[in-house]
């Protein structure tokens, strides 16, 4: 136990580090997951009602860009990505690099979930944002994302959830994250001490992130 306890301590410098970056890697996804999948799941849904030949091709694009980031393996997303984050951020190595294609995948799985929640909300309250002549915004706004707002809570948890598991992939690129620092400092060296360490920190995240997340979308369905 002394032992454990003295080579954690000689570590915590990156320990704390590894902490740092996937937060920081977390923070990124959860920005690209809201602001570009949240309004991309929510065109997904508005277009399926459109009857018009260029709005169904558009979606079926759409659908099939969304499908294949979903679907793709996301080691090997992370390597195909590598040219466009290096021309887009100048380099594809460090944490922001790793957090690119992250963004890709928490956009395009929480849009997805997004058009879902949408799709589960009563006809009855389109129906009266018509009567009462909303416009898209205001349909939008203070009618769909109010009527799915617990869903949407939930879905994004969901999300952010997994965007911890993949984040611990990202040491490939040099992102680093508590994913990283398990494998270069505990499985590699075997001192799996501090492996076993930081996938308790990890399953402590996610329960910390799973019950916040349940709780507010609790509470956002008592106000309702």
């Amino acid at each position: 136990m002394n032992a454990y306890l003295t080579q954690l301590a000689y570590y915590l410098p990156e320990l704390l580090k590894s902490l740092l970056e996937s937060g920081e890697m977390l923070m990124y996804s959860v920005f690209s997951a809201v602001l570009v999948g949240l309004p991309l799941g929510t065109f997904l849904y508005l277009m399926r009602k459109r009857t018009d030949r260029s709005s169904k091709v558009l979606v079926i694009l759409l659908n099939r860009v969304v499908d294949v980031i979903r679907s793709f393996p996301f080691l090997l997303l992370v390597i195909a990505l590598i040219p466009l984050t290096r021309a887009v951020l100048g380099t594809a190595f460090g944490t922001r690099a790793a957090a690119f294609p992250l963004g890709f995948v928490s956009a395009a799985l929480y849009s997805r979930l997004v058009e879902q929640v949408l799709l589960e909300v009563p006809d009855e309250v389109t129906e009266l944002a018509d009567t009462l002549g909303a416009e898209h915004r205001q349909l939008i706004f203070q009618f769909l994302y109010v009527e799915a707002r617990a869903g949407l809570v939930l879905s994004l948890t969901s999300v952010i959830v997994s965007m911890v598991s993949y984040s611990t992939v990202m040491g490939v690129v040099g992102g680093g994250g508590i994913g990283d620092f398990a494998m270069r400092y505990g499985y590699q060296r075997y001192e799996y001490g501090l492996m076993y360490t930081a996938i308790v920190l990890m399953i402590i995240a996610v329960s910390f992130i799973q019950i916040g997340g349940s709780r507010l979308a609790k509470y956002l369905d008592k106000k309702h």
